[in-house]
């Protein structure tokens, strides 16, 4: 699965305002508005911290992959944002948040999500990839860092 498949340019922020980790997920879900694959902001927000408060979604190395299927979703879409200043975004390893990942899928969807979670997670995995994330200035340039991964 090809990230570019379901992360919409219209969904990718160079420089998130947000500075707080709720701040993140409402400044994420609105991106993901914008792609038209999502009826209901406020529900999926609210879905997504339900999530959060389950266990952070911060795995580490300055990533955050928030993720969540929700009725207020009608297919698989992707929306990506960077803090070049970090957020305490509750991380495992304690660490300020750079980049952060938001998935959104259907109430229904099984195999095409956790496709999807592994394909970020392989992509941010790499500390190229992460460095070269972090000196993008536009929606271009971050489109650029990943498709030179091939991912």
């Amino acid at each position: 699965m090809q990230l570019m498949s379901f992360l919409d340019r219209r969904a990718i922020k160079p420089r998130l305002v947000s500075k707080t980790k709720d701040e993140v997920l409402k400044e994420l879900v609105s991106l993901l508005e914008k792609t038209g694959k999502v009826t209901d902001s406020d529900e999926f927000l609210r879905v997504i911290k339900e999530r959060e408060e389950l266990g952070s979604t911060g795995i580490g190395y300055n990533i955050a992959i928030p993720h969540a299927r929700s009725r207020a979703v009608t297919e698989l879409v992707g929306a990506f944002g960077i803090s070049k200043e970090g957020v305490d975004f509750d991380a495992l390893d304690k660490e300020p948040v750079h980049l952060f990942f938001l998935l959104g899928a259907p109430q229904k969807a099984s195999g095409d999500y956790l496709k999807a979670l592994a394909t970020i997670s392989r992509f941010l995995r790499k500390r190229k990839a992460r460095q070269e994330l972090m000196k993008a200035e536009t929606v271009d340039d971050i489109i650029k860092v990943i498709e030179a991964e091939g991912i």
